[in-house]
């Protein structure tokens, strides 16, 4: 890795970026962004500061130009629909799982044709891929740390906030091109190219109604007893409704680590809540409606876990043999171990064993690229 070439000045006329916040103004952006070969997204949501998170900005970087497209002054952004779904722009993210599926969730935007600058940096093996680190690396900015937990719902947004979404979407371009570079050098575009294929495909907007999911992933969940486990779901329950009445992120009405000290404690006055390490403004505002969920006897009935069904040993068997396999290739090239295959198609490799490269080439992740560099292998290893 070398530091880049100086790219122009962010502070330069011409680099201030321009508000998106109406028809006419969002009609002209596209325009000059479907006119680009590439171009540079970003997205900021309010997860931290309210019940149901929603994008509150989008950063698109052209050459000469920033736009910040404000979704709350809109009340229909389908004039960008086309942009994310040509394959005649490409669309230059970092770390683009989560962009998609809110831009997907948010307003049913559909992106195909995109490139991933941490997913290119996992490729070539870099120490660190994330943008900060990258950033200081290759063109010694150091983002304003200040705004990493900003409010992005609230207006005015901050003018130093509006520089630090921008400058998450201005370096990319010219962050794409050093990679490519690198990637071409390394023979690693074309399965770079299978990465980034594979990461519009898979796309995954959780349901509206993830509770289920959400109690099930508890840390230390299936340790309990099954009274425990259903104290634990009306407390978890509560808490959801509290949080969406307040609206605020769940955890920041009560962490998980909480609920879980009060489902096996099982308090019965306010000082014994104070003993499961409830705040004072935790009891004060919360301690009789959580005495009452803990106390009740009408407790809940348990949501069914997702998955419960146990899978074969030979399946388990087969997967464990491809990890490790996975794990083995991974540390010769010196890169994480999703980088060489993804786990879902390592259990769809386990569940259906391929006979043949035609087989490989159904699994969902699994490209040209792949089949020719480990094909063999992977062939071998689930016919053993």
């Amino acid at each position: 890795m070398t530091r880049s070439e100086p790219v122009p000045d962010p502070g330069d006329p011409g680099y201030f970026p321009e508000l998106v916040d109406s028809p006419s103004a969002l009609t002209a952006m596209v325009d000059a962004v479907m006119a680009q070969r590439r171009v540079a997204v970003d997205t900021e949501a309010n997860s931290l500061y309210t019940y149901r998170e929603r994008v509150c900005l989008i950063q698109i970087s052209i050459p000469g130009v920033n736009y910040l497209v404000d979704p709350l002054a809109l009340d229909n952004l389908d004039p960008l629909a086309p942009f994310f779904h040509s394959l005649d722009v490409e669309k230059v993210f970092h770390a683009a799982d989560y962009d998609l599926m809110v831009l997907q969730r948010d307003f049913g935007f559909y992106t195909r044709g995109i490139y991933d600058t941490m997913w290119a940096a996992r490729v070539l093996g870099w120490p660190k891929v994330g943008l900060a680190d990258i950033l200081v690396s290759f063109f010694d900015v150091h983002a304003n740390k200040r705004f990493q937990r900003y409010d992005w719902g609230k207006r005015p947004v901050h003018p130093d906030a509006l520089t630090y979404a921008w400058m998450d979407s201005y370096y990319l371009l010219p962050l794409r091109e050093i990679q490519k570079a690198e990637l071409e050098i390394t023979g690693r575009w074309e399965e770079a190219q299978e990465v980034f294929n594979y990461l519009t495909s898979t796309v995954e907007v959780p349901p509206e109604d993830s509770t289920a999911r959400h109690f099930w992933r508890f840390k230390g969940v299936h340790a309990l007893s099954a009274h425990e486990q259903r104290k634990l779901f009306g407390l978890f329950m509560w808490r959801e409704h509290t949080a969406e009445a307040l609206d605020h992120p769940p955890v920041k009405v009560m962490s998980n680590a909480s609920l879980m000290r009060l489902a096996t404690a099982q308090p019965r006055t306010k000082e014994e809540l104070a003993d499961c390490g409830l705040t004072p403004g935790q009891i004060r505002r919360f301690g009789a409606d959580l005495l009452r969920a803990v106390n009740t006897r009408d407790l809940p009935t348990l949501p069914e876990p997702p998955d419960a069904s146990r899978l074969p040993e030979d399946v388990i068997e087969r997967f464990n043999t491809l990890k490790s396999w996975r794990k083995e290739v991974a540390q010769v090239r010196g890169v994480d171990s999703d980088v060489i295959l993804p786990n879902a198609a390592l259990w769809r490799l386990a569940k259906h064993p391929p006979e043949d490269v035609a087989d490989l080439l159904k699994v969902p992740g699994i490209g040209p690229w792949r089949p020719k560099t480990y094909g063999p292998d992977i062939l071998q290893l689930v016919k053993d």
